[in-house]
């Protein structure tokens, strides 16, 4: 019989034993310990653990281990906490507007089972692409934005939200500046893309930009959304080297390649659950 998985997520002020009271807790209530990373941020004096265990199904209950988790640990360290079961699929909702690479690219991984995820639904404020959601048989939601109908289309994206009981959202090139309203609901669990390696070249051309100042690397940035804009806590960067030889198109050729690739690393690394967020920064788990 399969064993029953469970992660654990732990940050709490630094403080002696904190590793060896949550590893022999796991073992005292028939656990074995298949993975396990810690750091310390010396500056702020901040414990950050991750850990994957395994016990016995038939005899598990994470409910209950939770209960033993609080009472046993929790409290007497002080911690943040959070214990999830591994096999839940999280609930992704993917946001699109008219570019499509990002959006091919992430199907394609999800078909193949690569994100280990869910796919409910795809929303658009464009019917550009919906002939690729439905090449791919999932639901396509077509709610149109402009300056006039912003709070009433951001309320029927929440009802979408709602009624498929999703766990984050992935702005896969959706090019409309999301409310305080959805960040607050949906807090360190919306996913941008960014067509820089923030913070150069910000703006409607950044390729553009980028040939006229003859720059050697370009690059690609996946973050958080926070309510300042393209400022929220960073999950993975990459850049590309190019040089005077590459054209405007070349450019954005390999702009577009590093977004596929650092969007859905940044996906997995959600999905899997081993990004913190601490104080607009990450803690990012191997």
């Amino acid at each position: 019989m399969d064993a029953a998985k469970v992660i654990i997520l732990i940050n709490c002020k630094d403080q002696p034993n904190i590793i060896a009271t949550v590893t022999s807790f796991v073992a005292n209530n028939g656990g074995n310990i298949v993975y396990i990373d810690q750091h310390v941020d010396r500056v702020q004096d901040t414990f950050f653990m991750r850990l994957e265990g395994e016990f016995e199904s038939t005899s598990f209950s994470i409910e209950n281990f939770k209960t033993l988790f609080k009472a046993a640990l929790a409290d007497k360290f002080n911690m943040k906490w959070r214990i999830y079961a591994s096999d839940a699929k999280l609930k992704m909702a993917v946001f699109v507007s008219k570019y499509d690479h990002c959006l091919y690219d992430l199907l394609g991984r999800y078909n193949s089972g690569e994100l280990g995820l869910e796919i409910p639904f795809i929303v658009s404020n464009h019917t550009d692409l919906k002939p690729i959601a439905d090449n791919f048989k999932i639901p396509f939601y077509h709610i149109h934005v402009n300056k006039d109908n912003k709070s009433e289309a951001e309320e029927k994206q929440l009802q979408l939200l709602d009624k498929y009981n999703i766990d984050f959202i992935v702005l896969a090139r959706y090019m409309q500046i999301v409310s305080d309203k959805l960040i607050d609901k949906y807090p360190s669990k919306i996913i941008n893309i960014h067509h820089s390696f923030l913070p150069a070249f910000v703006g409607a051309k950044p390729y553009h930009s980028a040939y006229k100042r003859g720059v050697k690397i370009i690059g690609a940035t996946s973050h958080y959304v926070t309510e300042e804009l393209d400022a929220g806590p960073i999950i993975e960067q990459d850049v590309a080297h190019v040089s005077h030889d590459h054209s405007v198109s070349d450019l954005i050729a390999k702009g577009r390649d590093l977004e596929k690739i650092v969007l859905s690393r940044a996906v997995k690394l959600h999905a899997k659950r081993k990004v913190m967020v601490y104080n607009n920064k990450t803690i990012i788990f191997s």
